[in-house]
């Protein structure tokens, strides 16, 4: 059997075999995660990886992927599922024209979303809950009591258990503040943007052909630039993605002329482009 260290170094290796180069307090986190099954909350600025953490867990341990995008307005019907009304029209008007009755208040007539396909699904799973924070309370509170009680009723079609170890991950962006009992039930991490070391790391681990100077150099502009005060900073993706349009057009070094011909890789608002040109290279 191995020991807790031995695991937890077992789930960062199998991270960065699937894409993902973790560090301790992740690893700790995913792995306390598994042993006691609870979910975990992610918060931390765009970009820094939290969705793509949920993935590359399913990706790891070979787990079957369900995603609940949330947004402000989102119904139980969207997350949980709702009714054919279509098919169930359609079959009600067969049974009358054959003088027959039919329950069209099964399965078959029910529309799954993500989150009771998860709880059925037959394969061990995760099922991420990303921005959970545009959701509103009410939403917060029916995803809280059915992961707690690894339940889910539908009215008309009965209750469902969950069928599976399913790893939850719920993300944040903190635009409102989230129920205590949501806290209280969540491992918590937070992620954020990286260090000058674990960016090149990380860019390297995706841009393996990429010169080393050009990775420094590009990194160490990302995270100057993320030090303005601006309306979106750069992700990590992004970074990656200037690496790679860098070497696309032949370029070996970030220059001033170079800079400006590539910055809105990085930059995705003008005011924000124009804040960072007119200093950068003062």
């Amino acid at each position: 059997m191995k020991s807790p260290e031995e695991e937890i170094k077992s789930i960062g290796c199998l991270l960065s075999e699937n894409g993902y180069l973790t560090d301790h307090n992740i690893t700790v986190t995913v792995f306390l995660s598994l042993k006691l099954k609870k979910p975990i909350l992610v918060e931390g600025p765009p970009g820094t990886g939290k969705t793509e953490l949920s993935k590359a867990v399913a990706r790891a341990l070979k787990r079957d992927f369900f995603r609940i995008q949330c947004y402000e307005g989102i119904t139980f019907e969207q997350i949980v599922g709702e009714w054919n009304y279509q098919k169930q029209l359609l079959h009600l008007e067969i049974s009358r024209l054959k003088e027959d009755s039919e329950d069209v208040f099964q399965d078959e007539f029910f529309i799954k979303r993500p989150l009771l396909s998860a709880f059925v699904n037959a394969k061990p799973s995760v099922i991420l809950i990303d921005e959970i924070d545009k959701a509103d309370e009410e939403v917060e509170s029916f995803l809280l009591q059915a992961l707690g009680e690894r339940q889910i009723t539908v009215n008309d079609l009965g209750t469902f258990e969950m069928e599976n170890e399913l790893i939850v991950f719920l993300t944040s962006n903190s635009q409102r503040n989230l129920l205590d009992e949501t806290k209280d039930r969540c491992l918590y991490l937070y992620i954020d943007y990286p260090s000058l070391e674990r960016e090149i790391e990380i860019v390297t681990a995706l841009m393996p052909e990429a010169p080393p100077a050009l990775v420094e150099a590009v990194v160490k502009a990302v995270q100057r630039i993320r030090n303005f005060p601006l309306i979106k900073k750069p992700s990590i993706r992004a970074t990656v993605d200037w690496v790679k349009t860098m070497v696309a057009l032949g370029h070996d070094e970030l220059q001033e002329e170079s800079f400006q011909e590539t910055v809105g890789v990085v930059l995705k608002n003008q005011d924000d482009k124009k804040k960072v040109e007119d200093h950068f290279f003062k």
